[in-house]
């Protein structure tokens, strides 16, 4: 007696952290990639700018940039379902490491705990809002045809 299997169903990445794929095409979809590496590269370059930023308008102001820095890639990470838990993995451990390359190598910039602090936050409040907004963000690139 043979048993037989199921047919293998396309790979979503919602069980394992993957990337969200079309079946079509076996790829992550445009719209996400997109956003991300604009959100990655406006953190990059918000972080290590050799000169610090303006001066803040209000108490608060540059942990809160933090936040978002560090909040908006996450989110976006797993709304678009680009390996979320790889994302959020490898920006936890850039919080840290960015504030001792801004202590010991950017001149003119500073280290700060509180700033890894706020990072982390940011991390966290991302990954919350990522998943709530994921079955909405699937719908509307869902509807969108911009799949690789």
């Amino acid at each position: 007696m043979t048993s037989r299997r199921p047919p293998a169903r396309p790979r979503t990445g919602e069980a394992d952290g993957g990337a969200r794929l079309s079946p079509a095409t076996d790829r992550p979809s445009r719209l996400g990639v997109i956003l991300f590496v604009v959100a990655v590269a406006v953190q990059l370059w918000s972080v290590y700018a050799p000169d610090s930023p303006a001066q803040p308008t209000f108490a608060g102001e540059d942990k809160i940039v933090h936040a978002l820095l560090f909040g908006v890639p996450v989110a976006i990470a797993w709304a678009a379902r680009l390996r979320p838990r790889f994302v959020t993995v490898v920006l936890a451990l850039h919080a840290p490491v960015s504030e001792l390359v801004q202590h010991f190598v950017l001149p003119h910039r500073s280290g700060d705990v509180w700033d890894a602090v706020a990072d982390l936050v940011g991390l966290l409040l991302g990954v919350l809002v990522g998943q709530a907004v994921a079955p909405r963000f699937a719908r509307v690139v869902g509807r969108a045809s911009t799949r690789w």
